[in-house]
């Protein structure tokens, strides 16, 4: 009776500790699941998001302007151009042309002078060569093509566009895409310009290469 009362002792014992082991993970795992949301909760919170101007990957330094330019797709999606957030030409405010669509910006104040389009497949290439001869000094010249930009190009517009800083206005032609800024009487040639020549072999549309985007910060006209 002896040995059979330790037996059930000792049985009872371990049934105890079983029991608080069991007992003491459950109420681990219970305190986990009911803390894991609040460990959580900094995690999901959202994240802010920095916005730049015209939609920049990044944003400019003091005395910058920020713009982005993109040429028209084919003959189906026009061109736009961006300046210091404020949209001058896009298709959604209907007011693109096909050839050349063209901003004039204050390269001090940054306030738009001008904006239009000329048309170099059917049009008049004198009114273009009237425009560029009387753009001023300190002004920035922001150019998108759509379409065709080339095929009414003279010799007289490509050294005008040249004098603005143009690496590729003596290439230009028939449906090439376009897109540049300059300004007038530069030292140098201007780093923010792309072209793309049009070739059958290459384009990405039927008839046209693929549009361009051109993005960056110009730096301000202190006087």
């Amino acid at each position: 009776m002896r040995v059979s009362g330790l037996f059930q002792f000792l049985a009872f014992i371990f049934v105890l500790i079983i029991s608080f082991v069991f007992i003491r993970s459950y109420t681990s795992i219970s305190m986990k699941n009911t803390r894991l949301p609040r460990w959580l909760g900094p995690v999901s919170k959202e994240i802010p998001v920095v916005k730049t101007k015209c939609g920049l990957s990044k944003s400019c330094p003091d005395n910058f302007f920020a713009f982005k330019i993109s040429s028209g797709a084919a003959n189906v999606v026009g061109p736009s151009i961006c300046f210091e957030d404020h949209v001058i030409i896009s298709p959604v405010k209907d007011n693109v042309g096909r050839g050349l669509n063209i901003a004039l910006v204050n390269g001090v104040t940054g306030a738009v002078l001008r904006q239009d389009s000329f048309d170099m497949y059917s049009g008049d290439p004198s009114l273009l060569v009237k425009f560029l001869r009387e753009i001023p000094a300190d002004v920035l010249v922001l150019v998108a093509s759509y379409d065709d930009p080339g095929t009414k190009m003279n010799d007289e517009i490509r050294k005008l566009f040249s004098n603005l800083g143009s690496s590729y206005a003596k290439q230009l032609g028939f449906r090439d895409s376009w897109v540049f800024l300059g300004a007038r009487d530069m030292d140098n040639k201007s780093p923010f310009e792309q072209f793309l020549k049009n070739d059958p072999g290459k384009n990405k549309y039927d008839g046209w290469p693929e549009l361009l985007e051109l993005e960056g910060c110009v730096p301000r006209k202190v006087i």
